[in-house]
């Protein structure tokens, strides 16, 4: 599981890794720790290492600018917190706002988290044709933004107050 963040030297986000691959990059002097388990510890033979919750790379690494994150149904899913779109129960399937038999595409603005339930009853229709309106829009998360909240939301709620403030939806 992805439980630690990476910012680049610039304390830009630049991905989750998990706590073995954090602990390497601290070891080897790639990384420092930013922000760390208050009571956790990784302990070897002849050394204690606080459990990083936040890293940040010595080094800058230059990354492609990327305009917008990558689609995916996970990532609909994180983007609006497992909720229905529709009536805000647990969702656990992506729903295409305009349904893709009329032209809708896998994009984040025309997918929606769905509850089973909702998605059926909407079936092949606009939201306005099944009576269901949306309760919240979708929007299109920054790069960024969609690594923030594909963490845990404990582990979001923990995050320093300056890399957690540009997260757009919980």
């Amino acid at each position: 599981m992805r439980e630690t963040l990476v910012l680049n030297a610039s304390f830009e986000p630049l991905s989750t890794v998990t706590l073995h691959r954090a602990v390497v990059l601290v070891l080897q002097d790639k990384a420092v720790v930013e922000q760390s388990h208050p009571l956790l510890r990784v302990r070897a033979a002849a050394l204690e290492l606080p459990v990083p919750r936040v890293i940040r790379l010595c080094r800058y690494v230059r990354v492609p600018f990327r305009r917008q994150a990558p689609w995916s149904r996970r990532g609909v899913l994180v983007r609006d917190g497992h909720r229905c779109a529709y009536c805000g129960r647990r969702a656990s399937t992506v729903d295409h706002v305009t349904p893709r038999s009329r032209g809708g595409a896998d994009s984040w603005l025309n997918t929606v988290a769905s509850c089973a339930e909702c998605n059926h009853r909407k079936a092949d229709r606009t939201p306005e044709q099944a009576a269901m309106p949306l309760l919240r829009a979708p929007f299109t998360p920054s790069p960024a933004d969609a690594m923030l909240l594909s963490l845990r939301s404990g582990e979001r709620s923990e995050l320093p107050e300056w890399l957690a403030a540009g997260v757009t939806a919980a």
